[in-house]
């Protein structure tokens, strides 16, 4: 799939210096990758939320022992 992809001139800048040793079409190509995963991701965090239950949250919650964390575990 091709498309004819009209960049502004003012990001000429940012992509010449933030791409690397990569062109700019792999450049865009990756920028295109990484939203589209982070849209997913956040697509699918929304879904699993909505299959969430407060109570049963807070339920888990109560049932968590009350004791100090172990030392790897401070922060």
């Amino acid at each position: 799939m091709n498309f004819a992809l009209r960049i502004p001139d003012y990001y000429r800048n940012d992509i010449e210096l933030l791409k690397g040793d990569v062109s700019i079409n792999q450049f865009i190509i990756n920028a295109v990758a990484e939203k589209l995963a982070t849209l997913k991701t956040l697509n699918h965090l929304e879904k699993r939320a909505l299959r969430g239950s407060r109570k049963h949250a807070l339920d888990l919650l109560a049932n968590a022992p009350s004791i100090e964390p172990r030392e790897n575990d401070r922060l």
